[in-house]
């Protein structure tokens, strides 16, 4: 009896030493990495215009901008403004998750349409950036006009030439806009 007790009690006794370890899975405060991007509306390249237009670019009644602070729910960082552009869960991404594969796709900047993105993720908080492409603003396309929320103004509409040459912003198309 002692011997069949002391088998039992040994593979008992393997069978827990052997069996993986239970443990929670880790949590994630990443916006971007907790979103789901296939629960993001869709979103028509006009209707993100007119989204965009909603924040009175280049007005006395444009949105300031702050990374700390919201409008809407969105923050009213060049991130948060294109969140709120594009339909995606609030607060939205930071610039370096709407330059991911979960967001946006990389598209060449001369197949860029109304509702893409120029997009600089390289560096910190302070000097990434992202821009929403409206269109040409020459035949030559050495410039564009862009809906962009920058520091020291806010919500704007001008002629830009980020992702043209010589910079680090790359052309993206986000995977929610559709038409």
């Amino acid at each position: 009896m002692k011997l069949l007790t002391g088998v039992v009690v040994g593979a008992l006794g393997f069978a827990l030493l052997s069996a993986p370890a239970v443990s929670a899975a880790p949590v994630s405060t990443d916006v971007s990495a907790t979103e789901n991007v296939s629960a993001a509306a869709a979103v028509s390249r006009t209707e993100m215009i007119q989204r965009a237009k909603s924040w009175n670019p280049h007005t006395a009644k444009r949105i300031p901008y702050s990374q700390s602070k919201t409008h809407g729910g969105y923050r009213t960082d060049c991130s948060g403004y294109v969140a709120m552009a594009a339909k995606l869960a609030k607060p939205g991404p930071n610039t370096v998750g709407l330059a991911s594969s979960t967001h946006t796709v990389a598209i060449n900047k001369n197949d860029m349409r109304m509702g893409d993105l120029f997009i600089d993720s390289i560096g910190d908080a302070n000097s990434r950036h992202v821009v929403i492409f409206e269109k040409w603003a020459n035949a030559q396309r050495t410039a564009y006009w862009a809906y962009e929320q920058r520091g020291g103004y806010g919500t704007d509409y001008r002629t830009r030439s980020y992702g043209l040459g010589g910079d680090q912003y790359k052309a993206r198309r986000l995977k929610n806009i559709t038409g």
